[in-house]
Parts: structure tokens; C-alpha cells; sequence
């Protein structure tokens, strides 16, 4: 079975990575809803899709609360593809990370994550089509100092793809993550030159990334093409880790 015009939501697309990744399946001609704890930035990101064409609405939504997810879900119904980029960041070493900042990037960024894939899973059987992407990130491979909190969130992410991927593969639906190296966002424009030039200086392609490699990622295993494409992970990050 294939899908052309499709509905797809995506959490945390206000900004950023997310923004982009909407954008760009809305180029695609896919129905957009755009899943925002920030309204404001959320109106303004399916305002900028409906000028270039697309069809984009918000639904407001605190993913780390369980009712507010429902209520979101029985506002969208069914769907045909969901990703699950929303998330955050509370850095710092371990031996100075409070159990409220592990506790608050966890619940954020992973248990959110499959609070929202289970709530699409049964229509997408239903519907034996459907695609679940996450936003994972290098560092949930490679760990990374400061960040056990984070990484620990995005390889979590990592496995419950794989595991869930197992569980829907007969009925159609596929799960994949995406894992974005280094990439330009307002996060890294804040850094020096001299920050900017040591970070490419590692990364075999000389350069960040840029949302829309991500979004391009995003846009195949959302596709058609990549039906026979479950459980994997998509590195985007230009060389600085061959996975």
C-alpha cells in the first residue's frame, strides 16, 4: 500500500530542526500539524507553511503531561505519519546533574516520545501504513561529557525504535530515528569563530549541518520508497561519526 497527501505531526516544530522538518514535508504536499508546547512560535511556523502553499495548522500540547497528550490526539485523529522531534537539553557532569534535570530530560525526551508513538500505533495498524521517525542524536551513540542525561534519553530512543519496529513491521508501519550530528540552529550561532572552526575541524565534511539535511532525512523514511526501511537509524553528521 502507498500514500500520497498524507497528515503528519510533528512535536517541537516551532523552531529549529523542527520547523524545518515540517517545512519541508509540507513542500511535500503533506497535510501539516504542527504539536507546540509554544504557541506563538507554533502559529507563526504553520502561518510560514500556508504561505508557501502548504496546508499547516497548530494543536497545542504539553507532551510531558499524559492528558494533554490525549486531548491533542482526539483533536488530530488519525494520522499517517508522526515525528517526535520535541526536546531539551539540562547539561551538566554528572557528578553535579540534579535527579529533577535527569528526570525532566527523560520524561521530555523519551518517555514523551513513546507516550506519543502509542497513541498513533493503533490507528496506523489499522490503517496497515504508517510512519514513526525520531529525532534521536550523535551523542545517544557516542555519549558525550556533560550530557549523561541527554545521551541516556537519546539512545533510549535509539532502542525503543527498534523494539517497536519489531512489533508493527507485519502490519505496515515503519520506525526509524534520525540521529543529526553538529548542526547550525540559534544554539550554534551563539559559539565563537574560533569554537565554530575546532567543532568543523572534526567533522570530515568541514562544515555543520544544516536543519534541512535533517529535514531531507526525514522526508525518505517518511516516503513510500522506504517501506522496507524499519529499525534503523539515519546518521547525519557529515563524517564525525561513521556508525
Amino acid at each position: 500500500m502507498s500514500r500520497s497527501v498524507s497528515t503528519a505531526v510533528v512535536t517541537g516544530a516551532g523552531s529549529g530542526i523542527g520547523r524545518a522538518i515540517a517545512a519541508e514535508l509540507g513542500r511535500q504536499d503533506h497535510d501539516i500539524i504542527i504539536v507546540e508546547v509554544d504557541e506563538a512560535a507554533g502559529k507563526e511556523s504553520a502561518a510560514s507553511i500556508r504561505e508557501a502553499g502548504g496546508s499547516a495548522r497548530l494543536v497545542s500540547c504539553d507532551i510531558s503531561h499524559t492528558d494533554s497528550v490525549r486531548e491533542a490526539f482526539e483533536q488530530i485523529g488519525p494520522l499517517d505519519i508522526l515525528i517526535n522531534n520535541a526536546g531539551l537539553t539540562r547539561d551538566n557532569l554528572a557528578m553535579r546533574l540534579k535527579e529533577e534535570d535527569w528526570q525532566t530530560v527523560l520524561e521530555v525526551n523519551l518517555t514523551s516520545a513513546f507516550r506519543l508513538s502509542r497513541a498513533v500505533l493503533r490507528s496506523m495498524m489499522k490503517a496497515r501504513w504508517g510512519r514513526i521517525i525520531g529525532i534521536t542524536s550523535i551523542v545517544g551513540v557516542t555519549g558525550n561529557p556533560g550530557q549523561a542525561n541527554y545521551a541516556a534519553s537519546k539512545a533510549g530512543m535509539i532502542g525503543m525504535s527498534k523494539s517497536l519496529a519489531q512489533e508493527v513491521a507485519s502490519r505496515g508501519v515503519t520506525v526509524n530515528c534520525v540521529a543529526p550530528g553538529f548542526i547550525a540552529t540559534a544554539m550554534t550561532d551563539v559559539l565563537a569563530d574560533e569554537q565554530k572552526e575546532k567543532l568543523n575541524a572534526g567533522i570530515p565534511a568541514g562544515r555543520m549541518g544544516g536543519v534541512d539535511d535533517v529535514a531531507s532525512a526525514c522526508v525518505y523514511l517518511a516516503s513510500n520508497e522506504a517501506a522496507y526501511v524499519t529499525g534503523q537509524t539515519l546518521h547525519v553528521n557529515g563524517g564525525m561519526a561513521m556508525i
